[in-house]
Parts: structure tokens; sequence; C-alpha cells
């Protein structure tokens, strides 16, 4: 199983972030880039699944000379082999650019490797920006079956099994490859790299690509206008009251005030 997944590097969501007042941005200054969490899950759902299964797991991302590292980290946790696509007309992607050049840089590999992936991976969403659109996308660029929100997967009778989560619990899914499947969270976390696999990964060639092999897109249909926080929460009236009836009865003409009732 040739297994491809696509890793996107975001600012570091363990770090609180708040937007700049003057330049209305978030203020990265000192936040480290990393790979998406959805996109860690996924690898080691991959890595996991060619432990048992055999076959390899390649990573590729779109983004600036920094994606190395991020990259190499993946290689440090199971990957096989790494692409990153950089270009300044990559630079303002919306979710339908950034699937379209996604798809040409997955031809543009597998050509060059004369063969297909069998299985593509995605994170279910981004922590930046969470749209959640970028593995439907591909998906219809690529014209494969799509899943979403896997938390498991599997071989079964010559195809692929999927967990699918819900609210619920799961729906199991079945489809031929290849196929295009996105990540939540298993029950389990990603592995950390030893110093050994850190090692290795630091000397390893990461193949690029640029805007030329892989191909122009269409203007950004969709942009951002503006970041804005969230409203702060207002103090709360305490019912003073000791007594069990009276402090029912004064919060209920709160609420009565307040048209909450």
């Amino acid at each position: 199983m040739q297994i491809l997944l696509c890793v996107k590097q975001v600012p570091d969501d363990s770090i609180e972030i708040h937007l700049d007042k003057e330049m209305k941005n978030p203020n990265l200054k000192g936040v480290s880039l990393v790979a998406n969490a959805f996109d860690t899950y996924a690898l080691e759902l991959a890595v996991r699944f060619i432990e048992v299964h055999g076959g390899s797991v390649s990573v590729l991302s779109v983004g600036s000379d920094d994606s190395i590292n991020t990259l190499k980290n993946c290689l440090a946790v199971g990957a096989k082999e790494a692409f990153c696509v950089k270009d300044d007309l990559y630079a303002d992607l919306d979710a339908m650019g950034a699937a379209e050049v996604l798809a040409g840089a997955i031809h543009k590999i597998e050509e060059d490797k004369g063969e297909k992936f069998d299985l593509i991976l995605c994170g279910k969403e981004s922590t930046d920006e969470i749209t959640g659109q970028v593995g439907a996308m591909l998906s219809e660029n690529l014209k494969m079956g799509y899943v979403s929100s896997a938390i498991e997967i599997d071989l079964k009778d010559n195809g692929i099994e999927v967990h699918q989560e819900t609210e619920d619990g799961y729906n199991l899914v079945s489809l031929e490859g290849p196929a295009l499947v996105t990540v939540s969270k298993p029950d389990y976390d990603p592995r950390y790299p030893t110093i050994k696999s850190k090692m290795a990964s630091r000397k390893a060639v990461i193949k690029t690509y640029n805007a030329a092999e892989i191909g122009e897109v269409k203007q950004a249909k969709v942009r951002l206008i503006e970041y804005v926080e969230p409203p702060k929460k207002e103090a709360g009236i305490k019912i003073q009251e000791k007594d069990a009836a009276l402090a029912i009865s004064a919060a209920m003409e709160q609420m009565k005030k307040d048209k909450a009732i």
C-alpha cells in the first residue's frame, strides 16, 4: 500500500495567540511553525497501517522554505520520503487553490515515480483556518472516492474499510481504492522520534517543485477580510439570598427582566 499524506504547516496551537491591535492580524512573534495536529494524527494512523499491512508513507506540503523542517519531522516518525511545493505564486491560496496545487503535485510525483498512490490522506481540518474543505475538494480534483473524519482504516475484501467518526460513535464505510480519506483524532497520540531517526531525517533530501512544474492556479475566489476576537464574557449577577425560595424567586425575576424567559 502506497500512502501519501498532505501536510500543512501551521502556528503551534499549544500557545495562546492574540490579535495584534494595530495590524489586526494574529501576533505570531515567537510562535513556532509545526505540522497541523490532525495531519500528525493522520501520519501516525498511516504508519501503524503499513506496520501491519506493508507499504510506505510519503508526505507532501505546499509552503515556504521552513516547511522543509516540518517534512523532516514527519520523516523522523515513520514517513519514507517527502515532497515540497514552493513558489511565490502559491502564497495566498484559498481552499480551492490549495486543492488544485496538491492535485497537480500528486500527478507530478506519480509521473516521476512511475506508480500511483493507493491512498491519499489529509487531516480533517487545519488548526489555523479550520475550513475542513481541502480534502473534499482534492478528492474531486483527483476523481477519487472520499470519506471524512476517519479514526481507523483497514483492508477488507480487496478494498478499504474506514471507521468514520460521528457524534454518536462511528460509521463503517467500505470503498475501493485509490481513495482519499481525511483523518480525525484516533484513540492514540502520535509517536515521538528517536534520536537515531531524528538524526537520519536531518540528512534527508526533500524533492521540491515549483509552479512551472505544477502549473498555475485560478485566482482565489475566497479571501480573508479581517480577524475579530470573540467578545469578552460579561460578569454574571450573583444572587445574594440565602433562603432557597427567595433565591429562586430573585433568579426568575432577573431572567424575566433580561427577557430570558
